[in-house]
């Protein structure tokens, strides 16, 4: 049966800000929601976009559509852009709304710092530099968009937050769903519905070699996988969530995260959650994943090994070197 075109405008999410504010990760939040997302979209071209049908085809629902732009875009001028935007604001099958990400000048420095890139805008200069620049450039952008967010305190993940609980699209078919990864030697995530403790399995962190690596490395997968009762455990947190979901759906809960820990989050807890995430994306689901931990850094004193000999192994190495 041919689906009926919806008579909803269509929803266009501009997102803007300064560099290093968190438009990139604010875009990915969205594609896992189910928007559709362009990034470094020259605004202008916006009309020409819009003709274009949307994967669901012409006679298909309007599914959201999200553009990110800033000072580096091409053709940037931000009076001239404004008034393009407010051009596009005026037609009736349009739902056109702009979001701002701010971000305080000393942050933004650390953050490229930690990355070790460089500001775009002051390539052979200080990065405070750049910052100025680029917040000067964005200044009538701030003054004139319906949403600012100010992400100087939020990491990643709370930025995550943020966006899905503003931005949910009503056409992602479940609850919006977080796969989160993290250490209980740093705590148990505060918004967590369902927790899944990976002590049991084998600690990649008295490996020497796999100590400095992550659980987004493949050699670290492999080991955490070989261990004996990976495959059963894995199999059977699987067919729970696949019971459980449904449920959380039927009764209308909007949101569920899903948190795997380990002693440390930065090498079991993050390679489950990954692999997690693309089984439950095969069976349907849209969700984020988030690996709390992943940054920290390694602390013998907070790992606890699943296996007392692997630590005894490890320290018996250390004292023959």
């Amino acid at each position: 049966m041919k689906q009926k075109k919806s008579s909803e405008p269509q929803k266009i999410l501009l997102i803007t800000g300064v560099s290093g504010a968190g438009k990139t990760t604010v875009l990915k939040t969205l594609e896992d929601l189910g928007w559709e997302t362009v990034d470094n979209f020259p605004i202008k071209l916006a009309a020409q976009l819009l003709k274009i049908p949307a994967s669901g085809g012409e006679d298909g629902p309007n599914t959201p559509l999200a553009l990110g732009f800033d000072s580096r875009t091409r053709g940037f001028d931000a009076g001239a852009l404004i008034e393009q935007i407010k051009a596009l604001q005026t037609q009736p099958n349009l739902e056109i709304l702009t979001l701002f990400l701010d971000c305080a000048g000393v942050e933004i420095e650390r953050r490229y710092a930690e990355t070790r890139r460089r500001h775009p805008m002051a390539q052979d200069r200080p990065a405070m530099d750049g910052v100025a620049i680029d917040r000067q450039l964005m200044e009538p952008f701030r003054r004139w968009a319906e949403t600012v967010v100010d992400t100087s305190k939020l990491s990643a993940y709370d930025l995550q937050q943020v966006i899905r609980e503003r931005f949910t699209s009503a056409t992602t078919p479940h609850s919006t769903i977080t796969v989160t990864s993290f250490g209980f030697s740093r705590g148990v995530p505060h918004n967590a519905d369902l927790v899944f403790d990976l002590r049991f399995l084998r600690n990649p962190h008295w490996d020497s070699n796999l100590r400095p690596m992550t659980g987004m490395d493949a050699s670290v997968a492999e080991y955490v996988a070989a261990d004996p009762k990976y495959d059963e455990a894995m199999e059977k947190i699987r067919d729970l969530l696949r019971f459980l979901l449904p449920l959380f759906d039927a009764q209308g809960k909007a949101y569920i995260n899903i948190a795997f820990g380990c002693t440390g989050g930065r090498h079991r807890s993050v390679h489950v959650a990954e692999t997690f995430g693309n089984w439950l994306r095969e069976d349907g689901f849209a969700l984020t994943v988030s690996h709390r931990n992943l940054t920290s850094r390694p602390i013998d004193a907070l790992e606890e090994p699943a296996n007392g000999a692997n630590r005894i192994t490890a320290l018996q190495g250390s004292q023959s070197t």
